[in-house]
């Protein structure tokens, strides 16, 4: 199964410290759920369609309060992997579309993050 999830650099250390300064951490996991919301119509555009189109709709969101996860293949789609990441020894090249629907989207997830974080600076500043 093809997993990409969206990390935010400094998210962990930023996560301690919220939790220190006693925020509430269960928004984040809503907060990684929309990030991968918003990334998940720009995978399912790239992802290979096929005959079937069985790849493309087995993408999906998942999230926790670590990451936005997008995952692509199913057991009844366990190719999935080998489409996105390659398979160097069968000379399957990788089409690196979850990547490329992520890396696409960036601009927009990343700002619900930063306003995530501009919200809870300020209940934190206002406790």
């Amino acid at each position: 199964m093809a997993d990409k999830a969206l990390y935010v650099v400094g998210q962990k250390r930023f996560v301690a410290t919220m939790r220190k300064a006693g925020a509430d951490l269960k928004q984040l996991k809503e907060v990684n759920r929309q990030a991968a919301g918003v990334a998940l119509p720009a995978v399912k555009a790239l992802a290979p369609h096929g005959r079937t189109g069985r790849l493309a709709g087995s993408v999906r969101i998942g999230a926790t309060q670590k990451a936005g996860i997008i995952r692509a293949g199913r057991k009844s789609v366990p190719y999935a992997g080998v489409i996105n990441y390659g398979w160097p020894r069968r000379r399957i090249i990788g089409r690196q579309f979850v990547n490329s629907g992520v890396a696409s989207t960036e601009p927009q997830w990343a700002r619900l993050y930063k306003q995530y974080v501009d919200k809870t600076l300020e209940q934190i500043k206002g406790a």
